[in-house]
Formats: C-alpha cells, structure tokens, sequence
C-alpha cells in the first residue's frame, strides 16, 4: 500500500530506534517481525529461530508480515514497518524455498520509498535476540539493498545521525508524495 513504509536494512543499524521515534511522534508503527518470533521461541524452548531452523523461521516471518499488513489496513496516514514482508521473501528465496518471490512481493507493494539502514559499527549490539555478528550481518544488507532495487523500490540509504534528525529525513522525504 502507499502508506505503508518500510524501514529495512542492516542489523543492528538503529531500525527498532527509529521506529520508537516515529511512534513517539505520533505515527503508527510494526515492530519486526523477527524479533517478535525469536522474542516468542526463545519463551517456548522452540526451534523456529535462524540460527537453528531458518525456514521455520522466515515462514513464521511471512505469515506475521502479512498479517501486520492486513492489520495496518486500519490506520491512517504513514504507517511505517520495521522489516517485513520483502525481507522474510528475500531471505527465503535465498535458501531457495520461494519461487514465486516476485508475485508475492508483487502482489504486496509497500511504498516505492523504502529506507535501508546502513552498516553502523559505532552502534552495532548483539542481544539474546540478535545474537549474530556484524559480519555476519552485512551479506544480509547487501541481498536486501539488491532485492529492493530489483523489484522497483527507490532505495534511500539512512544516514548516520541522531534519531530525531533521521526521522525527520525520512518524513522530508516522504513530504509531498501523499499517502
């Protein structure tokens, strides 16, 4: 939908922060996907995390985007994501499971403006939740920054600033196209 705006990009790149300043501002808001089924498997000894069964896991990532989606249908104005649908496709298809990745991404357009976050070392944390390595992070971004360009969204790299000043970057660019 053209309200919905996607915040993608690398891991530990300050997306979840971002995201708390835009919802402070007003603006309605998904958490991750991820983080909420690792959140919910790590609770239930289960075994659908990407590091133990990344195919559970990205599924699980599918159906909770889709329904994030439906769920936001409600909501006026910008809604913005934290991940979601493009990027649990993206890394599906990536294990070679998703052969129709261009029709569902297709058939569930976010706004052509997406925003990646860049690799920020100075910021990077792992967490229970996030507990892989910047290195480990980077091919991530990289397929991201490939998949978006690819199925036509005008990529627009975050810069390295405080939050307050990023959210206003994003909302001067998304100022003047309407939702």
């Amino acid at each position: 939908m053209n309200r919905f705006v996607t915040l993608s990009g690398c891991s530990g790149g300050g997306k979840s922060t971002l995201l708390t300043e835009l919802a402070r501002r007003g603006y309605a808001t998904v958490e991750e996907p991820g983080r909420r089924i690792v959140r919910q498997e790590l609770a239930e000894n289960g075994s659908a995390l990407p590091w133990i069964d990344a195919s559970a896991f990205l599924r699980r990532a599918i159906a909770m985007a889709l329904a994030d989606r439906e769920a936001a249908a409600g909501h006026q104005g910008w809604v913005f994501f934290d991940r979601g649908l493009i990027d649990a496709l993206s890394g599906l298809r990536t294990l070679g499971e998703v052969a129709d990745f261009e029709a569902l991404a297709s058939a569930n357009r976010y706004h052509r403006r997406v925003f990646l976050a860049p690799p920020w070392p100075e910021i990077y944390t792992t967490d229970p939740e996030r507990p892989h390595t910047l290195a480990e992070a980077l091919p991530e971004y990289e397929r991201l920054l490939t998949d978006y360009a690819a199925l036509g969204y005008d990529v627009t790299i975050l810069p390295h600033l405080p939050v307050a000043r990023r959210a206003d970057f994003i909302l001067e660019h998304l100022s003047g196209v309407g939702t």
